[in-house]
């Protein structure tokens, strides 16, 4: 496994690493080096990242987890703790949403599930993670928002819970920057356009792919490597001193 070992000797923590941004992020931490906890709520998809990655020389640590679930989440942390020592790094990848529906449709059970998959597991995997971070003086915390977190895509459905969920998300970002800081952690937020993710490419069709595509600036619409690259930016040494933004990797789709 070759890579510049940006993040040699480091351990990190993705949720939803079993496909899209999740597993594409846990693949280029370990080329540059870390020790991956690769966890996901899919058993069989988080195994078959994890030996992935050993295949080409990385570590990594399979887990499986519903991180809406407190008590999971903890056991999570206690098990990375005791195979690597320590946690330098949270990614918070889980999230996203399976239908596109108006307000009028949208029932308390469907607003509930959307919001504790794509906020509640930020908030918790952060909570769980805090207390390692603040003692060590240091740690890398990011998150997975979303350009409907800031605002509505022109050229797309709008899904209130997803939305409100990701833009929560991003006050969550800005509140723990302010918070940890001081313990020498930083927060962030990576800010994805449409990406093409296997989850994308279940709710679009594809004349609304090529749509949205031919709408952005760049003519394009964005990989999951595309943001795993920014998110390797944030983890890394260049970034110790950017704390409380919102990286935007979107092909000019929503230019603020």
């Amino acid at each position: 496994m070759a890579g510049l070992g940006r993040l040699n000797g480091k351990v990190a923590l993705v949720t939803a690493a079993g496909q899209g941004l999740g597993e594409s992020i846990s693949k280029m931490f370990a080329l540059e080096g870390a020790a991956v906890a690769v966890t996901d709520i899919n058993q069989a998809e988080v195994e078959r990242v994890a030996r992935e990655i050993g295949a080409a020389g990385g570590r990594a640590l399979a887990l499986r987890v519903d991180a809406t679930r407190a008590a999971e989440v903890k056991e999570m942390v206690r098990r990375v703790v005791e195979r690597w020592n320590t946690i330098d790094i949270l990614v918070n990848a889980a999230g996203g949403f399976h239908r596109f529906a108006p307000i009028t449709e949208i029932e308390e059970e469907e607003w509930d599930r959307v919001i504790a998959l794509n906020l509640k597991t930020a908030f918790l995997c952060c909570k769980a993670v805090a207390s390692i971070m603040m003692e060590r003086k240091k740690g890398r915390i990011i998150s997975i928002s979303s350009g409907a977190g800031i605002a509505p895509n022109p050229y797309a459905p709008s899904y209130l819970p997803y939305g409100a969920a990701k833009a929560g998300l991003i006050g969550l970002t800005k509140h723990l920057a302010k918070q940890l800081g001081p313990y020498g952690i930083t927060a962030n937020c990576v800010v994805p356009g449409t990406t093409l993710t296997p989850r994308v490419r279940k709710v679009r069709d594809a004349a609304s792919i090529e749509r949205i595509a031919a709408m952005n600036p760049m003519r394009h619409l964005v990989e999951p490597e595309d943001s795993a690259e920014a998110v390797l930016f944030l983890a890394s040494a260049e970034a110790r001193y950017i704390t409380g933004v919102s990286l935007n990797v979107n092909a000019g789709n929503l230019i603020v």
